[in-house]
């Protein structure tokens, strides 16, 4: 029963997960990508709130200064950075790539966690690095980047948005163990929307403009299935099959993600797009695999 369970997550998970780009590439015809952003995790924030506070009290454990302290960075540098040059990057490229890109953020993690959470940086973590990159160079093909048909600037934002996750990950890890992947979550969305408020206030940036019954379907999509669902469907099935089972949705992630870019926003599945999705799934492979 625990392993029908824990497939039911890691399934829902990559799926959810392997949507985003298309949501976040249609949200972001009709919101600002910052103001968008905000919406997406207060939303979800909002959603994964009440199992945090469950979880809390189930540890009869209270945030201390120096937690709330350590989810607001964990918050600023998901929500106010990573996620924010996501979204500014799959206005500016197709979502094919834009989800192969962000799908490589656990190699991100581990070169961050060796200096975070001294966690080994070993032969094998990086040889899946070697992997994973080359695949990613037959993705993009270099001849696209040459011709000006790759926008460089969004694929180096969207690479950013990647690289912050990793590091969002990583940090993540000091005190999982304490605080639950559920708090750190739900308590780190909503206080980097919070951030990302005050730097919209500043700047003049919407906050609910735009949204009417055309644009509010795509909006509770994505805070409510790819944030909400998503990040709570991804946690379940850690806690039901371990962090490397669970890593299996973003092995099927690069499959989802296409197929729904194809039927949704017509965008082309090319001989190179798959070669370099299949090399990236087996570095994926590899690191899935024990020592």
């Amino acid at each position: 029963m625990e392993n029908r369970k824990s497939i039911f997550y890691i399934v829902l998970t990559a799926l959810c997960f392997g949507t985003m780009e298309v949501a976040s590439k249609l949200g972001g015809a009709s919101f600002d990508s910052i103001q968008l952003v905000f919406l997406r995790f207060v939303i979800g924030g909002l959603i994964l709130l009440p199992f945090a506070v469950h979880d809390l009290k189930k540890k009869h454990y209270r945030l201390t200064h120096s937690d709330w302290l350590y989810l607001l960075a964990l918050g600023a540098v998901c929500v106010c950075i990573s996620m924010a040059m996501f979204q500014i990057g799959v206005k500016r490229i197709n979502a094919n790539l834009a989800s192969i890109i962000i799908s490589m953020n656990p190699l991100f993690t581990m070169i961050f966690a060796k200096f975070i959470v001294d966690e080994p940086f070993t032969k094998k973590k990086a040889l899946v690095l070697v992997i994973s990159f080359a695949g990613l160079v037959i993705v993009v093909n270099p001849a696209t980047l040459i011709g000006g048909t790759i926008d460089v600037t969004g694929l180096l934002i969207t690479v950013g948005a990647a690289v912050s996750f990793g590091l969002y990950t990583a940090m993540g890890k000091k005190r999982i163990a304490k605080l639950g992947g559920m708090v750190e979550n739900a308590v780190s969305f909503l206080l980097g929307s919070a951030v990302l408020l005050v730097f919209m206030a500043i700047s003049g940036t919407p906050v609910l403009a735009g949204i009417n019954t055309e644009t509010l379907p795509v909006l509770l999509y994505l805070g409510i299935c790819v944030t909400g669902i998503g990040y709570y469907a991804f946690l379940k099935a850690i806690e039901l099959s371990g962090a490397s089972n669970a890593s299996i949705a973003f092995f099927i992630k690069p499959v989802v993600a296409p197929i729904a870019a194809w039927l949704v926003l017509g965008e082309a599945i090319t001989w190179n797009f798959v070669a370099g999705v299949v090399v990236i799934l087996i570095g994926s492979y590899i690191n899935m695999r024990k020592e």
